[in-house]
């Protein structure tokens, strides 16, 4: 069974996809990043006039994308503690990954999901951070 699932409290997609699609016990997660449901705005961004980062604040981020990520889950049916894995796209590892990371291990202090942190040259949006998760669901709602 695959049952897509669009919250109601996480920002909308920038594509065509569901917030997250529920197969068996899994939920899927697609990418989250930290952007405000309803608005363009990102917490901690500052855009320049031709929409390009001028400075960024990856602390306020990573409390946004978790934040985010907790609605889409809660939604689903899924709790924080039901992650199992977590795939983390940065685009400033140098920069980034301290706070990152300190971050991480405030949200995760016990049982953390895996994860797998990659540091790429651009996302979709003027954005420092995405996550992809997997969440197992305790029980599979009918």
């Amino acid at each position: 069974m695959k049952d897509a699932f669009h919250s109601n409290h996480a920002p909308e997609p920038v594509g065509h996809y569901p917030h997250a699609r529920r197969v068996g016990n899994f939920l899927f997660l697609s990418g989250v990043g930290p952007r405000e449901r309803g608005t363009k705005k990102i917490p901690g961004v500052e855009l320049d006039r031709e929409g390009c980062i001028k400075s960024y604040d990856i602390e306020t981020q990573c409390h946004s994308v978790f934040k985010n990520v907790k609605a889409i889950l809660e939604e689903a049916g899924a709790k924080w503690e039901n992650l199992v894995d977590v795939t983390v796209y940065l685009t400033n590892m140098k920069d980034d990954f301290a706070t990152y990371n300190r971050l991480w291990a405030q949200y995760f202090q016990s049982n953390p999901p895996c994860r797998t942190t990659l540091e790429i040259n651009c996302l979709p949006t003027p954005i420092a951070i995405e996550l992809k998760c997997l969440a197992v669901l305790e029980s599979v709602k009918e």
